[in-house]
């Protein structure tokens, strides 16, 4: 492979994937197409495209058994049916760079630092004598697990 074309497969695999791209994918390997003759299946190219090798060689492995096909009409119809973030989600997490906010960031960040005065506002109550250290640590774990 020539160092053009390795430019050109990193620059491919680096673009976000579209769940409707992958979606016709893995339904163009439902059918074989025939192609000078011979039966061309297409099984496992929506895994190649969304950076799933192995498992696009699995798909290779079975493509004249009824398995592929049917897995593959399974994936279409879940990768239609997700919403674009969850597919992002699933298939293009590893496109954001080292310190990038994701979509859902803000909302967690807000829900921390809510966590955050409510835990200090516990612990002003601790201070002030208005509740034990029982309660204290109570309340403290029960606003720790809503982190999670």
């Amino acid at each position: 492979m020539s160092a053009k074309a390795g430019e050109l497969t990193l620059e491919m695999l680096r673009k976000p994937k579209n769940r409707k791209v992958a979606a016709i994918l893995a339904l163009a390997g439902v059918a074989p197409l025939p192609f000078f003759g011979v039966s061309l299946h297409l099984v496992g190219l929506h895994k190649f495209y969304l950076g799933q090798k192995w498992w696009g060689l699995l798909y290779i492995l079975f493509a004249t058994t009824p398995i592929a096909a049917i897995a593959g009409v399974i994936e279409a119809v879940w990768y239609l049916i997700q919403d674009s973030d969850e597919f992002d989600q699933n298939f293009n997490d590893e496109l954001a760079e080292p310190g990038m906010i994701s979509k859902s960031a803000p909302v967690v960040a807000e829900k921390v630092v809510a966590i955050a005065d409510a835990m200090r506002h516990l612990d002003q109550l601790r201070q002030d004598g208005l509740i034990t250290e029982y309660e204290f640590e109570q309340k403290r774990r029960q606003l720790l697990d809503r982190i999670h």
